[in-house]
């Protein structure tokens, strides 16, 4: 009885929340231009949506990590993340055989690794609901210590789901830079997305760009694979706030630059803290290691670098920001453009594989202002809301205060700036 009630409270949430899946769900005319154009490649949120919400319901209906011992739902986590570090492994060996011009069969030459590869992705797939329903508990029993449930259950419950992603189409204005529109997009091949961004471009005189992305606010959420735990375990409450936001003003009003930053960063503010609680309880001997930040994690390749020509990387794109943003001002946009261009090759020199810098890529990249610098440059938006954060007492007030908020002109007073 208990399973059932379980499976029929979370029917109720996923009919509740199924117009929140996104924070600008709202049509605006550019994004009827973009969707004539790019609807060939939209993604399929229906089909997604109820396989995985089946994915969840049969999850509830096992149940069975609720009732493991902690050290068992270590090992479990442990092991799934093991199993997808060896996927990896596997499936670059197998890349690498099929590159090396030196094997003549290479269908052959793989057989014992594409055998070996999918008995690894059997064990993942048998895994994969246990290791996701122990870190929702474990995400829940964090935010039930930081105030943030009722009756020890937070609203919107955690659940996730880790997923191939679908691509963002991130659209600018070319004069200024600022997100006005997106569009979820099928996986692309380069070839394809750089067509899409030039007619976009050339038919609608804008700035886009084709943006993978780590995690998706629908619901349940889509979270990438990886072995980063740390990674993960942010991104799962990063991602939970976008739908907690979407319950309440703040993520009702995604529709302007301003309000998307602040969005974006209070999201990134909670996933790094809640994140790191999750790490420290659960798998402190993981914290030590090396991560990723969710923004930038789907869209740089840097190789090794020498220690003798270090390369600032959040200081050097707050350079190109700030520069773009003053020739944008001055109307200087082929100026502006051609500057950034002119940067990207400076990235690349040093290692780190930019496809296109643009307008489009601080729209998007620049709203995640929960660190400073970086691709926000002087946008004051993000000091504010890491300002606000400051000034709380504590995670819940911090999201009590800034979710009822509508304009950046409430955050600017909250925070004495006006």
């Amino acid at each position: 009885m208990r399973r059932l009630e379980r499976i029929s409270n979370y029917l109720l949430l996923f009919s509740l929340l199924a117009t929140l899946s996104f924070s600008d769900a709202r049509l605006t005319g550019i994004q009827d231009y973009v969707h004539i154009l790019a609807v060939d490649h939209a993604f399929d949120f229906t089909t997604w949506t109820f396989n995985a919400v089946w994915i969840k319901l049969t999850q509830s209906a096992i149940d069975a990590p609720r009732y493991f011992q902690p050290q068992d739902q270590h090992r479990l986590v442990s092991t799934y993340l093991e199993t997808v570090r060896d996927i990896e492994n596997t499936s670059h060996q197998i890349d690498l055989i099929y590159s090396d011009p030196g094997i003549k069969d290479p269908d052959t030459a793989a057989q014992s690794l594409q055998r070996q590869l999918e008995t690894l992705t059997q064990r993942q797939n048998a895994l994969a609901p246990f290791a996701e329903a122990t870190l929702e508990m474990q995400v829940t029993a964090i935010l039930n210590d930081a105030g943030l449930t009722s009756g020890g259950q937070p609203i919107p419950w955690v659940l996730y789901h880790v997923t191939p992603l679908p691509q963002n189409l991130v659209i600018s204005r070319r004069e200024k830079i600022g997100q006005e529109t997106n569009y979820i997009l099928t996986p692309l091949t380069v070839e394809t997305a750089a067509t899409l961004e030039n007619t976009v471009d050339q038919r609608l005189n804008v700035s886009s760009l084709v943006v993978n992305v780590g995690g998706l606010a629908a619901y349940p959420t889509m979270i990438m694979r990886t072995t980063a735990l740390d990674w993960l375990t942010s991104v799962i409450a990063h991602e939970w706030t976008h739908i907690y936001l979407g319950l309440r003003p703040l993520g009702n009003n995604y529709d302007t630059a301003e309000l998307r930053t602040m969005n974006e960063t209070t999201a990134s503010i909670v996933g790094n803290e809640l994140g790191k609680i999750v790490m420290q309880r659960y798998y402190p001997e993981l914290l030590a290691q090396d991560s990723t930040s969710p923004q930038t994690v789907s869209h740089l390749i840097s190789s090794s670098r020498p220690e003798a020509a270090p390369f600032d990387f959040r200081a050097e794109m707050h350079t190109t920001r700030v520069r773009a943003d003053e020739l944008l001002t001055q109307g200087k946009i082929d100026e502006a453009e051609a500057y950034m261009e002119q940067r990207r090759q400076v990235f690349w020199d040093n290692h780190y594989a930019i496809r296109k810098l643009n307008q489009a890529y601080f729209a998007f990249y620049g709203a995640y202002a929960d660190t400073p610098g970086g691709a926000a440059g002087e946008d004051p938006v993000g000091p504010a809301v890491r300002a606000l954060r400051a000034q709380s007492a504590s995670l819940k007030e911090f999201l009590d205060r800034i979710s009822r908020m509508t304009t950046f002109a409430e955050l600017q007073q909250a925070v004495g700036q006006r």
